[in-house]
């Protein structure tokens, strides 16, 4: 006798195949089971997602084998990717094989039995809370602990930086593992270099063995350590990135979200997810609790969020309020320290480079504050969120410039490896000897990365001794310095041990990180993100130099025997706009409130709902006749007119690796239609993809709740 099963495999959802292929199996299989099932020439791994009706019509192909030895995938995590490929208009098999580890796909059963073998069966105890009862709560961060026992959520933690949102995630997993001896939990950060430290200190309190992560960094011998363990239950807390909301977790029942702001948690390739509200998501779904946690909320989120406890103004979100920082007397309780005595928030100065000669780097005022610095053994963090030498090399005689001949971009120039470097298709070449146009020897950089800005400070302060008398160190920590495997550790470790004086490098220093010793934060150049087209611009730069100040002052007892006070200075041609106003209150709540009614007015998120449809093409006329003529099929679906489709428009680099590409806008004022119109469309898109128009279309897809526009 055969069964019937229906197995989803990884097709994406513009390449027009159903969302679940049927095969036959001579056993019964139960729905969640992984399968190595003929697709094409190939043999690929599928997840049975249940029985198919039987056709005697239909001649099926057979499964190949099934992946019995390992635990069929959970209800809860099947209904989770089907959420997933539902709302954001992507294909079943693709999310669902995207989401397991990719060494998965290339073991056989006896090799996978092999794997499971060697694996320690049953589930690891925790390390004992006592372990850590010296460490004293404050009273915000046990107000806060009380209201997220007695409530459900989800939780929004609203801690500014410093105030101990790492010890009361702690000390949440900690209770819920001493109550629950089957419970797991999982706590996801922005970016991979923040998942180290964080290890380190959850291995610390609950013991190495109970603690997996998941990230993109690892190998894939790594990744499929972690998810089997995560999968059987033996780990107890998993750590990791966006992808991590994806992990099998039987027993989950929290879920925390640590600087849920960030624009990193949105996927940006392949199915356009967004961990964090994925999280909140499965959180209702597993009835697992969920913190979302943040100095710098999102504005949905804080739409979200009501701000008081028995207050129903607002949104779903339980606000839990952390406005004070905590100093470092005693260690442990804070965002990587703790103790009693509330540390100050840095003192914000603001220079005006109106007042500066033309072409200062960095003004006077704040040279002679490093200094002091540097004189009194402190640490110092400059921040400028452009990586290489110079954005753009160029000759002044003809006007050449270092474009990318394969992307309407500039090719970066680096000077460490003298190379023109393409930070969007990779294009890579050596610095010409002169000018390829003219043949002028002298091109010059243009404009300051990090690099030339590492070689600037090394130069003001070469003759600058520290108080032993050494030459003074400068550093940098950017996407380039950190590209060998363990560089990023080893320059952080530098730091935490005082040999740097001035660290300098782009956001990946700007957030998360504990550096006890800095006092002093400088913004070199923030001004680019104030009057971009980009909506989201104010909010993400006033997050990201709220965070930035958030690495100054972190310990109170350092800052009070130095004798010296948290600053941040920021260097700036508009010293007068309103984003500077509320950040040297460090008023979030004011600029939110300020921010979020010119959305309402406008009819922008979180007050409507977006979606993007792009194409890619091997011209710009063909993405945007595709384009177009979807727009046109729309016309006759229902409920299309309670959705605002705008015209077709380039990216703003439109060109990447040769390929063109277009993007339209939809948007509404219910998520519901917005969702109804994305799922009535697709059958249309295949079909102008099949048209004249779609005529020289390379991939279309569709990005819901996009984060760039």
């Amino acid at each position: 006798m055969n069964w019937h099963v229906e197995v989803a495999v990884q097709t994406p959802a513009h390449s027009a195949l159903g969302e679940l292929l049927t095969y036959a199996s001579s056993v019964p299989l139960v729905a969640g089971t992984l399968v190595r099932v003929p697709f094409g020439s190939r043999e690929v791994l599928g997840v049975v997602w249940g029985e198919a009706l039987p056709d005697p019509q239909l001649t099926l192909k057979p499964v190949g084998a099934a992946l019995d030895a390992l635990a069929p995938l959970g209800d809860a995590w099947r209904d989770l990717v089907a959420f997933s490929a539902r709302y954001y208009q992507r294909s079943l098999g693709e999310v669902a094989l995207a989401a397991l580890p990719p060494q998965l796909r290339d073991l056989s059963t006896a090799q996978l039995a092999r794997r499971l073998k060697r694996k320690v069966s049953g589930r690891v105890d925790v390390l004992s809370e006592s372990a850590e009862s010296a460490v004293a709560l404050s009273s915000e961060q046990q107000t806060a602990l009380t209201r997220f026992d007695a409530e459900a959520g989800p939780f929004l933690l609203f801690g500014s930086t410093g105030s101990g949102k790492t010890e009361v995630y702690l000390r949440a997993v900690a209770e819920l593992l001493v109550r629950n001896a089957a419970a797991q939990a999982l706590v996801m950060v922005p970016e991979i270099n923040l998942t180290p430290q964080l290890e380190a200190r959850f291995k610390t309190r609950f013991g190495a063995d109970a603690v997996v992560s998941l990230h993109s960094g690892m190998t894939n011998p790594q990744r499929l350590a972690s998810w089997l363990a995560a999968h059987s239950g033996t780990a107890r807390i998993v750590l990791g990135t966006r992808m991590a909301v994806f992990a099998s977790m039987p027993g989950l029942k929290l879920i925390v979200v640590d600087e849920e702001h960030d624009p990193s948690y949105k996927q940006q390739e392949g199915a356009r997810y967004s961990a964090r509200d994925l999280a909140v998501w499965r959180g209702q779904r597993e009835g697992a609790k969920v913190i979302l946690g943040s100095a710098t909320p999102s504005f949905e989120s804080w739409h979200q969020s009501r701000p008081a406890e028995g207050d129903d103004a607002g949104g779903r979100y339980v606000r839990l309020a952390m406005p004070s920082r905590i100093g470092a007397a005693s260690r442990g309780s804070s965002d990587g320290g703790a103790g009693a005595g509330a540390g100050e928030l840095p003192t914000v100065r603001l220079v005006d480079m109106n007042l500066q000669p033309p072409k200062t780097v960095l003004s006077g005022a704040l040279l002679a504050a490093i200094g002091e610095r540097i004189a009194r053994g402190e640490q110092s963090m400059v921040f400028l969120n452009r990586r290489g030498y110079a954005p753009v090399l160029a000759c002044g005689d003809c006007g050449w410039k270092s474009e990318c001949p394969h992307c309407s971009a500039y090719r970066v120039f680096h000077k460490i490896d003298r190379t023109l470097r393409c930070h969007h298709c990779g294009f890579t070449e050596r610095v010409p000897r002169a000018c390829p146009a003219c043949g002028n020897p002298d091109i010059a950089p243009v404009g300051r990365g990090t690099e030339r800005l590492e070689e600037h400070l090394a130069e003001l302060f070469a003759d600058v001794k520290r108080p032993d008398g050494s030459a003074v160190r400068i550093a940098r920590i950017d996407a380039d310095s950190t590209r060998k495997e363990g560089a990023l550790e080893s320059q952080l470790a530098a730091v935490h041990s005082g040999e740097v004086d001035v660290l300098v490098g782009t956001q990946m220093i700007a957030k998360g990180h504990d550096f006890r010793r800095i006092t002093l934060v400088a913004a070199v150049n923030p001004d680019g993100a104030l009057f971009s087209s980009d909506f989201r611009a104010p909010e993400r730069l006033f997050g990201l130099l709220m965070q930035s100040a958030g690495r100054a002052g972190r310990d109170a007892a350092y800052l009070a025997a130095q004798g010296s006070r948290a600053e941040m200075w920021l260097q700036t041609s508009h010293p007068q706009h309103p984003l500077f106003a509320a950040l040297r209150r460090h008023d979030y709540a004011a600029f939110a409130a300020s921010e979020l009614e010119q959305r309402r007015a406008a009819g922008m998120p979180p007050f409507a709902f977006q979606a993007l449809l792009r194409a890619d093409a091997r011209t710009q006329e063909s993405a945007q006749a595709f384009l177009t003529a979807a727009s046109t099929a729309a016309d006759g679906l229902p409920g299309a007119e309670h959705v605002t489709r705008y015209p077709a428009v380039p990216l703003a680099i439109q060109r990447v690796a040769n390929v063109e590409r277009a993007q339209m806008l939809i948007e509404s004022g219910s998520r519901a239609a917005l969702q109804r119109l994305l799922a009535a469309w697709q059958p249309l898109l295949q079909t102008v993809r099949r048209s004249a128009e779609g005529k020289g279309v390379i991939r279309w897809l569709v990005d819901v709740d996009p984060q760039q526009i």
